[in-house]
């Protein structure tokens, strides 16, 4: 558990990539197995300890400390596993051979009853030092928060074992932990592992952001244009009689969407949007991000979800027609055999994505900012000889996102962060006024944690703490006033009606463009201005 610990607190306070991923390397390079196996499946959530609850360690501290003072304490240091790790208090010392290996844990958990596991907990508390009671306590949870990605992740596996991270995305899906044979690989102690997974995940092929000096090489003989709708990017995957809907990161998302595996008769891997969507008079009518997001991270989707919210696949290309692998292909051909492999699917719930036709820039200019649906977020330009390659190669495929949405609001509550961002107040709530122009009062719209500095979120943190009129557990209500509060201007991709918000609308990724400390709350936006701009979204459609 020691070492699982120091990798957590180093992960924790380096924020750099590389940095991580040299941490995860040199962890991976001196644990044993199965202690570094499993530290790897905790780090990338496929490691579930069923019979350990947050409120369970919750009622160990209530046993141990005043109930109040450890509320007090919480908000304080605002992350559960560290105030409990810190608040801890026992007269047993730490002794070095007490300490438990992370697979012993593990393996002590999965065996022990609910009662005994809690128990079991309560033990390794009093024995370990507060470094490696917060690792415990993550682990048994699941919040492990420390700024790594699965992907980050799978990365520092590949550089360990000066591999393509592509092998290791291949096989992810047919290994469980501790991925025993996946380190003997790594390390040339063993061949590499043949993947037993049916319907494997295969890499996705990623687009990057078109800029200025590239519009040049923008033409309609050498780039097909396509819209780039608002849902979520899947791989779609059937074989002998298997079928599996991936996340674009390879996480496999089919338990979520029945109504899409159900039609998933065919043998190949497809690649597209994944989408809410509902029959039409006119075709396919396409939903908000806010309704896709009604059916996302479930475990269980009940038949009342499927059937107001039902999934749809817009579908973008083709990676194997049946069993045979045609990424190599350009992308012209690719899609002409798209075409012909389209016609035999359900048309409720796949459809192919059109190409928008164009002669000039100059017409990608104007189609760009003038889209014909609500629920496109800008364009994507494929060169039509690329062939479908992992990763993100610049050239081959461009994505052009329409503008964002700026409007300035006020911040009216703040609510600590998580990880690094623990001692922080880094989330915050906006609001924009309403009402009679002589009474006006701010109503909340939106909450957005990022798209400012580590100067600025230091700035933001002291206004918080100065300016708070009431505490709501980890929440601050901040003063906001016509004439004193701060103003954010935020930046938005999109938006939606939402009956969940008192406000009425619903905003798709908001993040903070800048903070206007030169600017009086009474002269910042109002609901007004958000409803007129979401009919205007309404009326385009």
């Amino acid at each position: 558990m020691e070492e699982f610990a120091q990798l957590l607190d180093r992960l924790v306070l380096t924020p750099a990539r590389n940095g991580k991923l040299t941490l995860l390397v040199d962890y991976f390079r001196h644990t044993p197995d199965p202690d570094r196996g499993l530290a790897l499946a905790a780090i990338t959530r496929d490691l579930d300890v069923a019979n350990v609850k947050p409120a369970m360690i919750r009622t160990l501290v209530a046993e141990r400390m005043d109930e109040q003072l450890f509320a007090y304490s919480y908000d304080y240091v605002g992350d559960l596993a560290e105030t409990i790790s810190l608040v801890w208090s026992t007269d047993e010392p730490v002794r070095a051979n007490a300490v438990p290996t992370l697979g012993e844990v593990i393996s002590s958990l999965a065996r022990a009853s609910r009662s005994d596991a809690l128990r079991l907990v309560e033990r390794w508390l009093d024995q370990l030092d507060a470094s490696a009671r917060y690792a415990l306590l993550k682990l048994v949870t699941g919040g492990l928060r420390i700024g790594v990605s699965a992907r980050l992740a799978k990365q520092a596996l590949a550089q360990f074992g000066k591999v393509d991270v592509t092998e290791i995305e291949e096989l992810w899906h047919g290994l469980k932990p501790p991925y025993e044979p996946l380190f003997a690989w790594l390390e040339n102690k063993a061949d590499k592992p043949q993947s037993l997974a049916a319907a494997p995940f295969h890499p996705v092929m990623l687009s990057t952001p078109l800029e200025e000096p590239d519009y040049a090489r923008i033409n309609a003989t050498e780039y097909a244009a396509e819209w780039k709708w608002d849902g979520i990017r899947v791989q779609l995957t059937a074989e002998g009689g298997q079928r599996r809907i991936y996340s674009r990161t390879g996480d496999d998302i089919s338990h979520a969407f029945p109504d899409i595996a159900d039609f998933m008769t065919f043998e190949g891997t497809l690649d597209g949007e994944l989408l809410v969507a509902r029959g039409a008079e006119s075709g396919i009518e396409i939903g908000a991000f806010g309704d896709l997001q009604q059916r996302l991270n479930r475990k269980n989707v009940s038949a009342k979800q499927l059937e107001s919210h039902p999934a749809f696949v817009r579908l973008y290309d083709l990676l194997f027609d049946g069993e045979v692998d045609i990424r190599a292909l350009p992308f012209a051909e690719r899609r002409t055999r798209l075409e012909t492999f389209v016609i035999k699917l359900e048309p409720t719930r796949f459809d192919l994505s059109p190409l928008v036709p164009y002669a000039s820039f100059e017409d990608l200019v104007e189609l760009r900012k003038a889209p014909p649906h609500p629920i496109i977020e800008g364009l994507m330009l494929k060169q039509r000889s690329s062939a479908y390659v992992p990763g993100r190669p610049k050239g081959p495929w461009f994505k052009w996102k329409r503008d964002p949405f700026i409007i300035d609001a006020v911040l009216v509550y703040a609510q600590r962060g998580h990880g690094k961002r623990s001692s922080y107040y880094s989330d915050y709530t906006f609001a924009l006024w309403t009402g009679p122009e002589t009474e006006p009062y701010l109503v909340p719209v939106g909450k957005a944690y990022f798209g400012f500095t580590d100067d600025e979120l230091k700035q933001l943190d002291a206004f918080v703490r100065n300016n708070t009129t009431e505490r709501f557990g980890p929440v601050r209500s901040v003063r906001a006033e016509p004439e004193h509060g701060l103003v954010l201007e935020v930046a938005f991709e999109g938006l939606n009606r939402s009956k969940r918000h008192k406000s009425g609308v619903a905003m798709r990724f908001p993040r903070i463009s800048r903070l206007r400390w030169d600017k009086p709350p009474m002269e910042a936006d109002r609901l007004e201005t958000l409803e007129a701009l979401l009919r205007d979204c309404e009326t385009e459609d």
